[in-house]
């Protein structure tokens, strides 16, 4: 049975962190104003699309399923990573959503971002007393700050995204690197969720540091691959979890060298030479039959992930989550709110 008793409207966090709270972010001043602006832009395409259905998400709106999980943090952890929630070997109940990254219900064929969001429960340090883990199929970004934001959103709202990487005919101002980002995770060929690696893209605090994070599979490959249906993510994975579990290593990426490693662009990855990702935690998903509920189906599409629900030691950095914590937020708010639902956060299954 999923409990739901926990509301959201008490947990979320108020203002957002001043260029104190850590001295490797830098806030640009039109930040807010850009922020603002693309809450307007997502909230009236939300309501817009509200007007022939349900409301949905902005982005990663088709899920393959939310799965229960056991995310049990590992023993004898060498005391640089023996922070925050890795602080002691415990085990978190979990949720787990996966989804496509667009904006609309389209064919798993589509070259597309894979989603895995994971959501700890009993995190006594978290506001929310919860933990999210927000990540993509690819280890960055390709939206830089607040300001790219904004171009972004209005050329995917004209149905043109084209127009972000080539704003004009003038080629200084074309977006070459970030083009090659968004080109390089639509051609991944993912056939199964559960075989898929998963990156954050933007950095979190780790205690007096900070970290990039990622889950990794680790068990064998699933044989369910099969990619002739529209929904064959969502169907290989159903099938692959009525027979057996599924595993990956959660693993972190410690900011070894300060000045190859930016916060505030998550659109440079951080060299895995200069700092290995380290196993700090493995995920087990038990075999289980998640489609079988129509409440628990519900369930997942009330659910709200954000980066900004965290423990002290991991708060979300740089410009791309100071944007989220509010654009999250309001959507979240808004889409239950139009869906006539209540906001909560799980504290089980």
């Amino acid at each position: 049975m999923v409990n739901k008793a926990l509301p959201l409207s008490l947990v979320i966090m108020s203002a957002l962190p001043s260029s104190g709270a850590f001295s490797n972010e830098e806030i640009p001043a039109n930040e807010d104003a850009a922020t603002q602006q693309i809450v307007r832009m997502i909230e009236e395409k939300v309501r817009d699309e509200a007007k022939n259905g349900s409301a949905r998400r902005d982005a990663h709106v088709k899920a393959h399923g939310c799965v229960q999980a056991e995310f049990r943090v590992l023993d004898k952890l060498s005391k640089e990573v023996r922070v925050g929630i890795f602080g002691d070997a415990r085990a978190y109940p979990a949720w787990i959503r996966f989804s496509n990254g667009s904006g609309k219900m389209q064919d798993d064929s589509v070259g597309d971002a894979r989603g895995m969001a994971i959501k700890l429960m009993g995190v006594e340090r978290s506001e929310s007393r919860t933990q999210d883990f927000v990540m993509i199929n690819h280890p960055v970004f390709f939206v830089r700050n607040a300001a790219d934001y904004v171009e972004f959103q209005k050329a995917f709202s004209e149905d043109s995204p084209l127009k972000f990487f080539f704003p004009s005919l003038n080629p200084f101002n074309f977006r070459l690197h970030e083009f090659g980002i968004a080109n390089t995770i639509r051609s991944k060929g993912v056939t199964n969720p559960l075989d898929t690696q998963y990156w954050s893209t933007t950095p979190y605090r780790f205690g007096d540091t900070a970290m990039k994070f990622s889950a990794r599979p680790c068990g064998p490959p699933s044989p369910f691959a099969e990619t002739s249906s529209p929904d064959f993510l969502y169907e290989n994975m159903q099938k692959h979890l009525a027979q057996s579990e599924a595993c990956f290593d959660f693993m972190v990426q410690l900011r070894k060298r300060p000045s190859q490693m930016p916060i505030e662009d998550p659109t440079l990855e951080w060299s895995e030479k200069d700092s290995p990702f380290i196993p700090v935690a493995r995920i087990t998903i038990p075999a289980q039959a998640f489609a079988s509920s129509t409440d628990q189906l519900k369930f997942c599409e009330n659910l709200s992930f954000t980066p900004w629900h965290a423990a002290p030691e991991h708060r979300p950095l740089g410009g791309i989550n100071r944007v989220r914590k509010t654009v999250y937020d309001t959507i979240s708010r808004v889409r239950l709110e139009l869906n006539g639902d209540e906001r909560h956060e799980p504290t089980g299954f």
